[in-house]
């Protein structure tokens, strides 16, 4: 069962127009982000309580677990759907038409870095972005519910 509550959209329009295109087709349309594949992050605002929906690189295994790369392009401080995950990290996610939920875990090490290998063979870009900023960018591990 998705997260409850009130969705409230990205202020940001791009944000926004996509995550709704992405939701009324079932993936078919608003599926790429940057020319990838993306899924939509389903969390909870730490201070409203509000479901916020973010649209981030896919990056899955074969074992239906999904990752996701707080990057920020680089910038120096963390996304505010990490910060949102990190407060509860019972989150969801919609891969096309499928909606699932997940519980959200950042992981470091040896873990992290057989993940960071997947998710900058979907987008080597991470590797810059790591360059760009002093703080250790986080990857966050979707193990299903």
């Amino acid at each position: 069962m998705a997260l409850e509550g009130t969705y409230e959209p990205s202020p940001w329009p791009p944000i926004a127009d996509q995550v709704a295109l992405y939701e009324s087709s079932k993936g078919a349309d608003g599926n790429l982000l940057e020319g990838q594949p993306c899924v939509i992050l389903w969390t909870r605002g730490r201070h409203s309580g509000v479901v916020r929906k973010s649209p981030l690189m896919r990056v899955t295994d074969d074992a239906g677990r999904y990752a996701v790369v707080a990057s920020m392009g680089g910038a120096p401080n963390h996304p505010v759907w990490y910060l949102n995950l990190v407060a509860d990290p019972e989150v969801s996610l919609q891969d096309g038409g499928e909606l699932k939920d997940y519980t959200a875990r950042v992981v470091e090490g040896d873990e992290k870095a057989e993940w960071w290998k997947r998710a900058t063979a979907v987008w080597p870009s991470y590797d810059e972005y790591q360059t760009k900023t002093d703080r250790a960018i986080p990857l966050i591990v979707l193990d299903p519910r």
